[in-house]
Order: C-alpha cells, then structure tokens, then sequence
C-alpha cells in the first residue's frame, strides 16, 4: 500500500460516516456506555451502531448482535470488549472490509506473556487488510472539525479548537482535557495512541 492509500485509510478514522461501538453497555459506569453517549453528544452527523449480543437497546439506540448485522458499511470500530475477544471481532471486521479500529482494550503489550502474542495477532490481522488501528489500551480518538467525533471515554467532553495533541497514556489525557476545558483551549485532534500497535506519534504528526 503507497503513502497515500495509508493516510486516506487513516483519514476514514477522523471522518467517518458510520461508527460501531462493539462493547457498548447499559451499566452506567461501564467504559462502552461512556464512549456512546461520548459520541451521540459531541455531534457526531453519521450513524452510530452499538453491538452487544446481550442488548436490544444501548441509550435508546437499536443494538446489534455483531457487526455483520449492521445494515450498512461500516467505516470506523470502536473495540470494549475483553482482550480474549478482540480478535474475533477484528477478524469479522476485516472480513467487512473495515479500514479503521480504535481498541480501547487493556490486556496486550503491556502486560507482556500471552497479551504480546495476542498483539501480534493484531497486528498481522490489520496489516492483512490494510486496516488502521489506534491502540490498543488506549482511550480513544477526538476530532473536532468537520465530522465530529469524540470516540473517547473522557468524563467532560472537550471543545473544537485549534490543537493537535497526541498521548501515549490515556490517563495523561483525561487530566489534559480536563485542564483544558478550564482554560478554554480546544482541540482539532486529539489521540490516546496506546499500545502504538499501529498508528504511532510520527504517523499522526505527518
């Protein structure tokens, strides 16, 4: 794949016409939840699909079993499920032919063992297809221009602005925009890189 094949495929996680949230949940404090509402509130124009198996419903919104039930291509995944199941959810999502996923999942690289065999499982699976990745173990991607997207579990939604602000740690993050919001600064972009499976700080800067 050129360079340009590359940054038009990451372009689709920033400006996506259709998100799924797999992991999406009804219990209040849960991560999935968060990133939903997250979404729904920041303004995002397209359509968001959440999928859990055992929902009719995630926040009002018609829940999916999986993401080959949702009715139309999906553009960006949102990934909330536990490590063990990341992989069959990446695996049906290639098969969809989807071009973005952020993992928020916990659980690879970082502990090292069995979650760095099953980041490398990632990492083949994506390449396969050409698909971007952002993490995992991260909290998520904010885009605040044009297609508006707030795919992060943040607890105060950040305002559109002029920065690009890039963090490995999800938690450095969080205090960031929470800074943030009391100076009244926005973000253009901002992104949790994680794991740095994929996407890292010089393909974001670029």
């Amino acid at each position: 794949m050129s360079e340009q094949e590359w940054l038009e495929n990451l372009d689709v996680m920033f400006s996506p016409q259709t998100i799924a949230v797999v992991g999406a949940s009804r219990k209040p404090e849960s991560i999935g939840r968060a990133i939903l509402k997250n979404i729904i509130n920041f303004g995002f124009e397209g359509a968001v699909y959440p999928v859990n198996p055992k929902a009719k419903a995630v926040s009002s919104i018609k829940c999916y079993p999986d993401l080959s039930a949702i009715p139309e291509p999906i553009d960006l995944v949102i990934i909330v499920v536990p490590a063990k199941y990341v992989i069959p959810v990446l695996q049906e999502a290639a098969k969809l032919k989807v071009k973005s996923a952020v993992i928020i999942t916990s659980g690879f690289k970082e502990i090292g063992g069995e979650g760095i065999k099953l980041e490398n499982k990632i990492i083949k699976l994506a390449k396969s297809v050409n698909m971007r990745l952002v993490g995992p173990n991260c909290m998520g991607i904010m885009h605040g221009h044009g297609t508006k997207v707030n795919a992060t579990f943040a607890p105060r939604s950040p305002i559109p602005g002029r920065i690009g602000f890039i963090s490995q740690s999800g938690a450095l993050g969080v205090v960031i925009l929470d800074h943030a919001l009391r100076l009244g600064l926005g973000f253009s972009k901002f992104v949790s890189l994680g794991n740095k499976a994929d996407v890292n700080a010089t393909n974001m800067i670029q």
